[in-house]
């Protein structure tokens, strides 16, 4: 397909563009784009569309665009540091090299650079990255020094002037957050206002994507669904703790954000890209089909899970309805059109479908059905999450205890597996919840296997995935629980999910609990609670110096 904007003659990724590079003996061009991404726009213009560079690239590559958020395994495995990237690989998809943005004399060099070193070695100029080298994982045991280690590096790469970790370009880094809770309230609120003053849109809603500038200046006005979705549970975290409206008040808005702007009339969308908020909406058929410029209006899985999760934690701290309603509606989509079996596919488009079993999509999906579970309290949420995590563990598990990012196999590097230590971790953390919701042992030994992969290596890892920390934590003392006899939406359910723990498991209408009681449990230790006074008093009882 040619593109009237860029003048390359486009490949889409497949068979058929690996099969043509073969025979051809041309090196391939990927060119990994997002509807989001300005930069990308930016060289399709300046560079692509200048006629000699299109005409070179033409003529000695076979040109590949990649979709990122379509295609997230080609992604981790040819992304340069951001997007655009843009890549050159042999015809077995082997790396020659790769850059970010490139304008036309930039790319003029890296062609000529890339023509004289396929000539010169062919197939061999490739290489295999070293992530993707099959390497064993530096597996230990998980013990308190994960955690320990991570809680240091909190205070070792906080910025106390802007707030934040750390001295460069600021991203809001909402796990990271999460685990500051616990362990550092005052850097985790500061930092959370600080984002709602900076990165929150406030004509429009939603949160933008990063900042360059450390002191949170010169927002990157990018809006993703997944990135809005984490902050607002992360946003609804800050306010268990607080109690501070301040925090409320851009979680609420951002959720009106998501169902004005990204809601297709099944689920949620993608992204919305800079400038995109001046579009005004068009009728249902436009919006079912992603009308507007610079919008992707694609479900994912993934992400739809993580803003199904988040709108409940809202719900469960506020009772707020509209994110109870979008969230049950969501999670009906998942279940109804992407959840085959346990096997979840990434997204369903009416000219593509999307890869299975990727690790995300299945670690969010399961961490949605149980805090459905939580908040709504129906149980089949539940049956769906263990056939989640079950599909997740019997295909995506390797003989480490790790989790690949999705089959090995495919296309280029697609058969390399890759093992991601923050897949890993938000695969660990829902197993963790789906473990204290089931009783089921499994679980968690699944959970530990996942951490265990990457503890010998604790010492080296960074804030940036301080989410490791909290899951390998909960790993190491009981989580806590509370079974409530009544059906969700009653007093004691309420304050059960008003706790002051945002990793505690609420279970309305549990077996074996008289409906006027509530049993918190800590391990073995268990304290009975008619009242939501006495069940705060239990809570307390049971977790001071735990």
């Amino acid at each position: 397909m040619t593109d009237d904007e860029t003048r390359v003659e486009w490949r889409e990724w497949g068979p058929e563009a690996f099969e043509e590079a073969e025979t051809a003996e041309k090196p391939l061009l990927l060119s990994l784009t997002a509807t989001w991404c300005d930069g990308c726009h930016e060289m399709d213009v300046e560079t692509y569309g200048e006629p000699r560079i299109a005409a070179n690239v033409n003529d000695d590559f076979v040109p590949v665009r990649v979709d990122v958020d379509r295609h997230p395994r080609v992604r981790e495995r040819y992304n340069m540091g951001g997007f655009p990237s843009t890549v050159f690989c042999t015809p077995a998809g082997e790396l020659i090299t790769g850059a970010m943005y490139l304008g036309p004399d930039g790319m003029r060099q890296v062609l000529n650079r890339v023509r004289q070193t396929w000539t010169e070695k062919g197939a061999e100029s490739g290489r295999i990255p070293r992530a993707l080298a099959g390497d064993p994982t530096p597996s230990g045991p998980v013990d308190t020094h994960i955690e320990e280690h991570l809680a240091g590096q909190l205070d070792e790469k906080y910025d106390d002037r802007f707030a934040g970790w750390g001295d460069e370009a600021k991203f809001p880094m909402p796990r990271t957050i999460e685990f500051a809770l616990k362990r550092s309230n005052r850097q985790a609120v500061e930092t959370l206002r600080t984002i709602g003053e900076t990165l929150f849109d406030d004509v429009a809603g939603g949160f933008f994507r990063y900042a360059d500038g450390r002191d949170w200046s010169e927002p990157h006005r990018e809006k993703l669904l997944d990135a809005n979705a984490a902050l607002v549970r992360a946003f609804a975290n800050g306010y268990l703790y607080t109690g501070d409206d301040a925090l409320l008040d851009p979680a609420r808005r951002t959720r009106g954000f998501l169902v004005d702007r990204l809601w297709n009339g099944a689920a949620f969308g993608g992204s919305v890209g800079p400038g995109d908020d001046d579009y005004h909406d068009g009728d249902a058929a436009e919006r079912a089909e992603g009308a507007g410029p610079r919008r992707d209006l694609t479900a994912y899985a993934g992400a739809n899970a993580l803003a199904a999760d988040a709108l409940l934690t809202l719900t469960a701290y506020t009772d707020d309805e509209d994110a109870r309603e979008y969230a049950a509606r969501t999670l009906d989509y998942l279940a109804d059109r992407l959840v085959d079996d346990g096997v979840v596919t990434h997204f369903e488009a009416a000219d593509e479908s999307g890869e299975t079993l990727l690790l995300e999509d299945h670690a969010r999906t399961v961490g949605a059905f149980v805090r459905a579970r939580q908040v709504l309290g129906d149980e089949r949420y539940l049956d769906r999450a263990r056939a989640v995590a079950d599909a997740a563990v019997d295909e995506l598990r390797s003989d480490d205890g790790a989790f690949r990012d999705g089959p090995a196999s495919g296309l280029g590097l697609l058969d390399r597996p890759l093992r991601p230590l923050d897949g890993n971790v938000e695969m660990a953390d829902a197993l963790v919840d789906l473990a204290a919701a089931t009783g089921e042992g499994g679980y968690e030994e699944a959970a530990r296997g996942a951490v265990g992969a990457f503890a010998g290596a604790w010492d080296r890892i960074g804030v940036q995935v301080a989410g490791y920390g909290s899951v390998a934590a909960r790993l190491t003392r009981p989580t806590l629980t509370v079974a409530v006899g009544a059906t969700a939406g009653s007093d004691l359910h309420r304050a059960a999910l008003r706790v002051a723990d945002h990793e505690k498991v609420v279970l309305p209408g549990a077996d074996g609990v008289s409906p006027e009681e509530a049993v918190v449990r800590v391990g073995e230790r268990e304290r009975a609670a008619t009242t939501p006074e006495q069940l705060m008093t239990a809570v307390s009882d049971l977790t001071d110096g735990a």
